[in-house]
C-alpha cells in the first residue's frame, strides 16, 4: 500500500497541474472508484463505503460526481497521512467548503496526461482540466485492485490543531511530516501502551502514514525489535525512533517513494527507486548491511516484519 512519501510525492506533483484549474468535464469509467462518494441527493442504498454497486446505483453516483465536480476551480492539494484532497471552489449541501478527495488504497494512481495521450491502464475516473498557464490537461484515476476512491467531501477545521480537513479523513491522527505534529504526545502516548512498538507505529489515531515499509525501516535504524512494548522504550530513545522516522520519509521523499512494481508511480507514471536503499523490507535471509546477520521476517497481527535479530533483540 502506498505510504506517507509514496503519496506526497503524488501531491507535490500534482500540486503545479491543479491550483487554480478548472475542471472542464469528467468521466466515470468504473464507479466501483466512487465508493466513498456521497451523492447530494441522499443515500442511493449503498452507503459511504459500499462496494457491491448496482447498475442503477452505480449510474446515479458517477452522474452525480461528473455533475458535481465538473466547473470547479483547484486549489492546491493537501496531504495527511495516506490522504490526499485538492479544496475546491464547491459547496456542500449543507454550505461547506468540498474538496476533492483521493485515497490510493492499494494500487491507485492519479497520473497527468496530456489530451491525446494514449489511455493508461485501469483508468476508472478521468478529468479534463484546463490551467491558465499550463494549458489543458488529462487527470486520469487508475486503480488496477480497486481499493482506492475519489470523492467529493465536506471540508471541516481540523480538530487537533489548525487548518481544515476531509470529513472522512477527520479521525486520523496528523503525520510525522505535519508542522502541527505533536512529539511529545505521540511519544508520551507511545510509551504508555504495552502493544509492540511497530503495532503502535501502525496505529492511524496515534500517527499517520507509516506502513509495513517505512515502519520496518525505522525500527531498524533504531535497533528496535517491533515486538518491543511501547512502554519499554525509554524517552531518549522514543525521541530517537521519531527522528529516525522522519529521517527514512526525507530519504525515501528525494528517491521518489518506493516501487516495487509498475503500481507505485508519481503522476508522470515514473517509479521510485527508495526500494535500492531498503536495510530491512523486503530482505528476509539477505545479510543485515550493519553486522551481516541475516535479516529474519515475523508475521504478528496478520502482518510481516522484518529486521535483524541481532541489532534488534527484543525489549520487555
Amino acid at each position: 500500500m502506498p505510504e506517507l512519501p509514496e503519496v506526497e510525492v503524488v501531491r507535490a506533483g500534482l500540486a503545479p497541474a491543479v491550483t487554480g484549474a478548472r475542471v472542464v468535464s469528467a468521466q466515470v469509467m468504473d464507479p466501483r472508484a466512487l465508493k466513498r462518494h456521497l451523492p447530494t441527493a441522499g443515500d442511493d442504498g449503498l452507503g459511504g463505503h459500499g462496494v457491491t454497486l448496482t447498475a442503477a446505483a452505480g449510474a446515479a453516483r458517477s452522474a452525480d460526481f461528473e455533475r458535481r465536480v465538473t466547473g470547479l476551480t483547484l486549489a492546491a492539494p493537501e496531504r495527511r497521512g495516506k490522504f490526499l484532497w485538492v479544496p475546491t471552489s464547491g459547496r456542500s449541501a449543507a454550505g461547506e467548503p468540498l474538496a476533492l478527495l483521493a485515497h490510493l488504497g492499494m494500487s491507485g494512481q492519479v497520473l497527468l496526461r496530456a489530451h491525446d495521450a494514449v489511455d493508461d491502464r485501469h483508468v476508472r475516473i478521468r478529468l479534463w482540466i484546463a490551467h491558465p498557464d499550463h494549458g489543458e490537461l488529462r487527470v486520469d484515476f487508475a486503480d488496477q485492485r480497486l481499493f482506492g476512491s475519489l470523492a467529493l467531501d465536506a471540508l471541516h477545521p481540523a480538530n487537533d490543531g489548525p487548518g481544515v480537513i476531509p470529513t472522512q479523513a477527520a479521525h486520523i491522527a496528523r503525520d510525522p511530516l505535519d508542522q502541527a505534529f505533536d512529539d511529545a504526545r505521540f511519544i508520551a502516548a507511545l510509551r504508555s501502551r504495552t502493544s509492540g512498538v511497530k503495532k503502535l507505529l501502525l496505529d492511524q489515531t496515534l500517527i499517520s502514514g507509516v506502513g509495513n515499509i517505512y515502519a520496518d525501516e525505522a525500527l531498524w535504524r533504531a535497533r528496535l525489535h517491533p515486538e518491543t512494548p511501547g512502554s519499554a522504550v525509554g524517552p531518549r530513545k522514543a525521541v530517537e525512533l521519531l527522528a529516525l522516522l522522519r529521517a527514512v520519509f526525507a530519504q525515501a521523499l528525494v528517491e521518489g517513494g518506493t516501487s516495487f512494481d509498475a503500481q507505485y508511480v508519481n503522476v508522470n507514471g515514473q517509479a521510485g527507486y527508495f526500494a535500492h536503499s531498503l536495510n530491512a523490507y523486503g530482505r528476509t535471509g539477505q545479510p543485515c548491511p550493519r553486522c551481516g546477520t541475516p535479516i529474519k521476517r515475523i508475521t504478528f497481527g496478520g502482518r510481516g516484519s522484518h529486521f535483524c535479530p541481532r541489532c534488534q533483540k527484543r525489549r520487555t
